[in-house]
């Protein structure tokens, strides 16, 4: 390959990340529509090989999809605001417990001179601030009723979605031939390897590890909710979606229920049951969900995810957050393939006994 051959292909991609930055609010649905579509197949290739054709498979799939949506947006984002909305207005007796009891403790155990802290200017900004907006709903509700356009784009993008979505999910195998089809035959090979690698580690994160998060969720909740916590269903969801940064969620989940359980009930019992659900949580976690779901496949480190989620959504706003998962799953599989050839080339394994000469 010349070197007007490389500089014509650093333009391409330059040229293709501009457009798409570009055409972001257009890409958006189709984006949102390619990745449903992806966490559906599966299935619909599963209950294509029973008694459907492709068309019922994924009639069957888009059904079980708009039922977990109409879930998501009945009962647990008002389950949600709820739960929200009774933390702040209880604040003020967090803030007089972390303030007259866990902070002289701790300045005890520390040996620190006893110092006071006030903590109502925090509590009085999150309560005007959470009354102002009025809640969730009315923060949607007020952006959609104060923008013709934004309107518009929200209805259109509801029409969209499901379409695109749809018919994505049908044809999905026939465009994947197609796709590969467009390889050049003397490439075919290595890509199609790398895209099997890609696959596999999207697989174990998307598919697998967002399964976990959901199971999750729903033990550490219903958990708490079993315990008597008032707050159970806004830290058990926290800490299950958290849960794909290891041990993160499961500690910040432990914080946030041992609090409530201390303001709550000031006694160790619920402190000992809070700490028994997220035990449960964390042993059904290693010995039956990640072996189950997600098996002993190679997923994308916490720390690329949190890094690929945030640069792509400073790149290219919501856009970038659904391509970042994807794009840094290929980026890790190209990179891995970049470490191999490097391995086998020539510099790697170069005689010592030179180098040391040189």
């Amino acid at each position: 390959m010349t070197d007007a051959q490389k500089w014509l292909i650093v333009a391409a991609v330059a040229g293709f990340c501009w457009l798409v930055y570009l055409l972001a609010p257009i890409l958006t649905p189709f984006a949102v529509s390619g990745l449903l579509a992806y966490l559906g197949d599966p299935l619909a290739d599963r209950l294509e090989r029973g008694k459907l054709n492709r068309t019922g498979a994924v009639v069957v799939v888009f059904a079980l999809m708009l039922l977990g949506f109409s879930i998501l947006l009945l009962v647990i984002v008002p389950l949600l605001e709820n739960q929200i909305s009774y933390l702040v207005e209880r604040l003020p007796v967090y803030v007089d417990w972390v303030r007259d009891t866990a902070i002289p403790k701790v300045q005890a155990w520390l040996g620190l001179e006893a110092t006071s802290f006030d903590l109502n200017v925090i509590t009085q900004l999150l309560r005007e601030h959470w009354q102002q907006a009025g809640g969730l709903a009315a923060v949607v509700v007020g952006y959609l009723t104060s923008s013709g356009a934004a309107l518009l784009a929200i209805v259109a993008n509801l029409v969209l979605i499901p379409v695109v979505t749809f018919y994505l999910l049908r044809d999905w195998d026939a465009l994947v031939v197609q796709i590969r089809r467009l390889v050049p035959l003397h490439l075919e090979a290595t890509l199609v390897k790398l895209t099997r690698e890609s696959d596999s580690m999207l697989s174990a994160f998307i598919r697998g590890q967002l399964m976990v998060m959901l199971a999750l969720a729903v033990i550490y909740s219903l958990g708490l909710w079993i315990v008597g916590i008032d707050l159970a269903f806004l830290i058990g969801i926290s800490a299950g979606l958290l849960s794909f940064i290891p041990y993160l969620g499961s500690i910040l989940g432990v914080l946030g229920a041992v609090i409530a359980a201390l303001v709550q009930y000031h006694d160790l019992l619920h402190i000992v049951l809070v700490l028994a659900v997220f035990g449960v949580g964390q042993a059904l976690e290693g010995m039956l969900l990640t072996p189950w779901l997600v098996g002993d496949k190679i997923g994308l480190h916490p720390v690329a995810v949190i890094f690929a989620i945030m640069a792509g959504g400073q790149l290219f706003g919501f856009l970038g957050i659904l391509l970042a998962l994807p794009v840094a799953a290929v980026l890790n599989v190209l990179l891995r393939h970049v470490h191999e050839l490097y391995k086998s080339s020539r510099i790697y394994e170069r005689d010592p006994v030179k180098i040391e000469e040189l």
